[in-house]
């Protein structure tokens, strides 16, 4: 039932955008309204914030849908939710009420802000400075590819605490767009995912109250690692849903085209490659939606050692799987695929990002590597 009302809503509400969001690299207002309205936006948080409470494999479920019809639109509730995590995870329950509950109701979107011009990759290798002042942290330093820098009232940022300390010195804190000292760069051009704006993020003596810390000082990077552990999970399903957007449409296409005297999806070779597709696909989505539920054992405070494994093979191979699909989809369609009078040409451009970002496809084997199951 919920995959069949989202994709109603994706297909009437944010499927008609896709193009001229995607062409104009401009934020997909439409479906930002359209899923404030369906309460989709940010279905994980919590029923006591005043969220759907809906579990990992729900949340799962909605950006897939969205994705499967416009990638840029499946990041708000992927980066809802990547941006807000931190804070269920670890916060003070002040924090969780005071932010949570404007998430919720739609009035305000939360974004993550990791990454920065020297620290990709190498994400403990942070320049950005935090220094108490009384009752205040005082915070200095660069935030680059940032999801939805500018649109986003809040942001969940990792800062150094304590340089001798390394990853152990870094600590997280909620910064709110509002606050003085914080401004934003250009939007990034990018390949894909042009209505999701990618920004830097400065933050100039930006002072902010001791009570926005996350969790205890020096344990914001852990907070982090635990943060992407579930939200690699939501790449993969973003990854899912690009890839079955780009199967539906070749399907589509492959029995209305017609070559030598039949519709080409009555020839061998092209049913072998739509068989692949298929069979690829599926075999990402059950490994995403498995990472789903260690994700949900672990947020109702069971026990799960394998999601750091399962988080990086689900977003290793749906992505992986995403890419090889979405250029044979461009394959199928012929010359007709290489142009942008067809969707197919997008939705690869748009997959690509997936291999890359919370984490590249090939830092995720590492991490496969060292927590391998047992």
């Amino acid at each position: 039932m919920l995959r069949d009302s989202v994709r109603s809503l994706a297909e009437a509400k944010i499927a008609p955008f896709a193009t001229e969001v995607d062409e104009e690299g401009r934020f997909p207002q439409e479906a930002l309204d359209a899923l404030i309205t369906a309460d989709l936006h940010a279905v994980h948080v919590p029923e006591a914030y005043g969220g759907a409470g809906a579990d990992a494999l729900a949340t799962v479920i909605v950006i897939e849908e969205v994705a499967r019809v416009c990638a840029s639109s499946s990041l708000i509730p992927a980066v809802n939710k990547l941006g807000s995590l931190p804070v269920i995870l670890s916060g003070s329950e002040e924090l969780k009420k005071k932010y949570l509950g404007p998430l919720a109701k739609g009035d305000a979107m939360f974004s993550y802000a990791l990454s920065e011009p020297e620290a990709g990759s190498d994400a403990a290798g942070m320049k950005t400075r935090a220094v108490r002042d009384g009752d205040f942290y005082v915070l200095n330093g660069v935030k680059r590819w940032i999801t939805n820098a500018g649109v986003s009232e809040y942001y969940t940022v990792m800062a150094v605490t304590d340089p001798e300390k390394r990853s152990k010195g870094i600590s997280a804190f909620v910064v709110e767009k509002a606050d003085e000292g914080v401004s934003f760069g250009a939007p990034e051009k990018k390949l894909g995912i042009k209505g999701s704006p990618t920004r830097e993020v400065y933050l100039d003596n930006v002072r902010i109250p001791a009570d926005r810390m996350i969790g205890d000082e020096g344990t914001g990077f852990a907070t982090a690692m635990k943060t992407l552990d579930h939200t690699r999970v939501t790449i993969a399903a973003q990854a899912i849903g690009i890839a079955q957007g780009a199967l539906d449409y070749a399907k589509g296409y492959v029995h209305e085209r017609k070559q030598f005297g039949k519709a080409i999806a009555e020839f061998q070779g092209v049913q072998f490659m739509l068989a692949d597709m298929a069979m690829k696909l599926e075999a990402a989505r059950q490994l995403t939606y498995a990472a789903a539920a260690k994700s949900e054992r672990i947020s109702a405070g069971g026990k799960d050692e394998d999601l750091t494994f399962f988080g990086a093979a689900a977003k290793c191979f749906a992505s992986d799987v995403a890419m090889e699909v979405t250029i044979d989809a461009i394959q199928l369609l012929g010359g007709y695929g290489y142009t942008r009078d067809y969707p197919v040409e997008r939705m690869m451009r748009d997959a690509k990002i997936t291999q890359i970002y919370e984490g590249t496809n090939q830092v995720q084997r590492i991490v496969m590597a060292r927590n391998l199951p047992k």
